[in-house]
């Protein structure tokens, strides 16, 4: 079961003073539910927040194959998640226990209550955070969505991995090792061949759905109303959400357009540990975690499974075109979209993906290397944190790197840990030459550039992060971009024909006047998170001043 500390956080009550300040709030609404009636069920777009005056409030997860109770709000207590603060469907059910009277909050109301109160904004937030964790700790048994596939199927994998990443609790189903997958076939009427296959409940509600089509299944491509927005951000990494919660709480209009999940590269980072202010490390998950609830508290919109595929303009707007021919408009653009790891350069590597060559080391990669000998290709520090913490599922970890030097490019004390840490070896001057299995991936072959000298591994997982090419392919030429394709932006780019403005670019400003460029997306830009927050900062300064002219 959970530990206390978490159920404290995840359960505290309104004080009697805090009580009396709601009845004397306009936002605030009291009503009257009798036994057994629904305040809110699982799948409702806009629950309301809800503080029990008298009465009870039960919270019970439907997903499963039978109603079960979470937990019970009594007088003082209230009810509601994260999904309060993005604009996410509920998860759970709540029902009147007795006649029971409330304060109801609507979500808009909610926020101007938690930015006026930050005592209470605080306690609030922090609970919806911890009982979100609760509900995706297996020990509570909340059941969520269910997957059902195969562990050697790459589609399932990548709905695994897009649920993980956004935070979405779920079960998955092995199709080759649970005995209930064949039973919820027959249920569904289905196939294995129809695999894999997302259900709520008794309920189908996907059959190997698109990254597209299970953002909207799930309430997660929302998109905002039609209006010109004052700042749209394309990409929701460090840059972007930095952006979005400066631009949000300074009143812009605020829109951050995300194609698979929050969080980018740095979203998959078991430990940041030179990020300031975090002596002990921050996991990203947790750190893009709260700045998604940071920029939903004050306003910005974040739908995910909306994928950015051109950028047209119209006089001084800016047209941002979805994949669905949706757009988007804008008086101020930020290209946020960051990098992404290059697919590692061997034969049948595609084959291999998601079932033995990834792209990231989080806990869902870690199961696939338990106790085995791994790969790490890389020699960033990417790289060494995922290293450092494969070590502690895996018998043996192998970091490939082409060159001599650890410490070329990796943290001084990253590549002394990596060097450090018994079950790690490093394999210089080495390349990936071979990868082999029988659907999964089972052996490695390495060979070695000075001497030509092979080892071959049995090996179930290889880990690639061998440098990063930037997400512009869906920039105009009016937007320019270096060799290597990252955007141009600063002062120096005055002369290019692109420009229209009397005034020189902005330090962050592209060659198109309110379009701007942050973080690792930017030519020139250094490859930290700290950095990309502080150009995500930054950008909405400039946003403003651009904004002063039009």
């Amino acid at each position: 079961m959970p530990d206390n500390e978490l159920m404290a956080v995840a359960f505290p009550k309104f004080t009697a003073d805090q009580m009396a300040g709601l009845g004397e709030c306009s936002l605030c609404k009291p009503k009257k539910y009798r036994d057994g009636e629904a305040l809110f069920r699982a799948g409702e777009r806009d629950p309301r927040f809800y503080v029990v005056s008298s009465g009870q409030i039960e919270i019970v997860d439907e997903s499963g194959d039978a109603p079960k109770s979470i937990v019970t709000h009594g007088p003082r207590a209230f009810a509601g998640d994260v999904s309060l603060i993005s604009g996410r469907p509920a998860v759970v059910s709540g029902y009147a226990r007795g006649a029971t009277e409330v304060y109801e909050i609507s979500p808009d109301a909610l926020k101007q209550l938690l930015n006026h109160d930050p005592e209470l904004g605080d306690m609030i937030l922090q609970a919806f955070i911890a009982r979100r964790q609760l509900l995706r700790d297996s020990a509570t048994g909340f059941t969520g969505l269910r997957v059902l596939g195969s562990h050697l199927s790459q589609d399932t994998f990548h709905i695994r991995d897009f649920l993980t990443r956004n935070a979405q609790p779920f079960t998955w189903i092995d199709l080759d090792t649970d005995p209930a997958a064949k039973d919820l076939l027959r249920l569904f009427g289905l196939t294995e061949a129809d695999t894999p296959v997302v259900s709520c409940g008794r309920h189908l509600v996907l059959k190997n759905p698109s990254t597209r089509e299970l953002a909207e299944a799930t309430g997660l491509r929302r998109l905002p109303p039609r209006k010109v927005y004052d700042l749209v951000v394309v990409g929701a990494g460090p840059a972007g959400l930095a952006a979005a919660v400066y631009g949000a709480s300074e009143g812009l209009s605020t829109v951050v357009l995300e194609m698979m999940a929050p969080g980018g590269q740095a979203g998959r980072s078991m430990r940041i540990e030179n990020y300031l202010g975090f002596a002990g490390g921050i996991t990203g998950e947790k750190l893009i975690g709260q700045a998604v609830i940071q920029a939903g508290k004050f306003g910005a919109s974040l739908p995910v499974g909306a994928r950015v595929c051109g950028l047209s303009f119209d006089g001084s707007t800016n047209i941002v075109r979805l994949d669905s021919d949706e757009k988007v408009e804008a008086r101020c653009l930020l290209i946020a979209t960051g990098a992404e790891y290059r697919v590692l350069g061997v034969n049948g590597c595609e084959k291999y993906e998601g079932r033995g060559v990834y792209y990231a080391a989080t806990p869902m990669e870690a199961k696939a290397c338990a106790g085995a000998e791994v790969v790490v290709v890389g020699g960033g520090n990417s790289a060494g944190q995922a290293a450092v913490f494969l070590s502690r599922h895996a018998a043996k970890v192998y970091v490939v790197i082409r060159g001599d030097n650890l410490y070329k490019n990796m943290s001084s004390y990253l590549a002394s840990r990596v060097e450090g840490t018994d079950n790690i070896e490093v394999q210089k001057n080495t390349v990936v030459q071979r990868l082999d299995g029988d659907g999964s991936l089972d052996w490695v072959e390495l060979i070695n550039r000075k001497n030509g000298e092979i080892t071959r591994l049995a090996c179930p997982a290889v880990f690639s992060f061998i440098g990063a090419v930037p997400r512009t392919d869906w920039l105009p030429t009016q937007i320019e971009r270096d060799d290597k394709q990252f955007v141009k932006t600063g002062p120096g780019l005055a002369s290019s024909p692109h420009w229209t403005a009397k005034r020189p670019p902005f330090f962050l400003e592209t060659t198109r006047p309110g379009v701007f460029a942050a973080g690792d997306v930017r030519s020139g830009s250094v490859k930290r998170v700290a950095s990309a927050v502080g150009e995500g900062a930054m950008a909405v300064q400039f946003v403003h001043e651009h904004l002063k002219d039009l």
